[in-house]
């Protein structure tokens, strides 16, 4: 489905893409009494001309979102804590997650950006402190990927006896946490 794949590209684009001249512009613009609307982040700007775009679109994506991680300079994400001066929004959520790299050579993209929740609970915006009394859970979506598969059918349709195995990518959807929330 097209528009679900575009819902993944923009959870990821939304996530990993700095956009700290916007931070800076907007507060310049609080600062002087005007508002301005938020504008799309660069690499939304294919996505959002064009909802059908290409399987190596979204892989290329995907890889941009795995290299930007990777070559990150942001400390290292392990406490349970919310970080107002990073603009990146898995930090400054009340259920702060970090990205880890969901590796598997059998399949394409082999490298996906997956959220690990950072707390148990949920940090309280008056404290902000950890608050058990509330839960954070992980956010779920389903991406395409391009599997190695094994497809050896016969003309019914079930799997004959002797024949050898013909990988082949084939199209499928895997679930991956691409953020987290919090629930009471």
């Amino acid at each position: 489905d097209p528009w679900e794949l575009l819902l993944c590209i923009f959870t990821f684009a939304m996530v990993l893409v700095p956009e700290a001249k916007d931070q800076s512009k907007a507060a310049k613009g609080r600062r002087r009494g005007l508002t301005r609307p938020p504008t799309a982040a660069p690499a939304l700007a294919w996505a959002l001309d064009d909802p059908y775009t290409t399987m190596a679109d979204y892989e290329r994506s995907i890889q941009d979102m795995v290299r930007q991680l990777r070559n990150s300079s942001e400390p290292g994400d392990t406490k349970c804590q919310v970080n107002l001066r990073l603009w990146r929004s898995n930090r400054r959520s009340l259920s702060p997650w970090a990205y880890s790299i969901n590796h598997d050579a059998t399949r394409i993209p082999a490298d996906i950006p997956e959220a690990r929740c950072l707390c148990t609970g949920c940090i309280n915006p008056f404290t902000m402190q950890e608050d058990r009394t509330m839960a954070s859970i992980p956010i779920y979506s389903r991406l395409p990927v391009r599997r190695l598969l094994c497809q050896v059918l016969d003309d019914v349709g079930h799997k004959p006896s002797g024949k050898k195995c013909q990988k082949k990518y084939q199209m499928v959807m895997e679930t991956i946490a691409v953020g987290c929330t919090c629930i009471f």
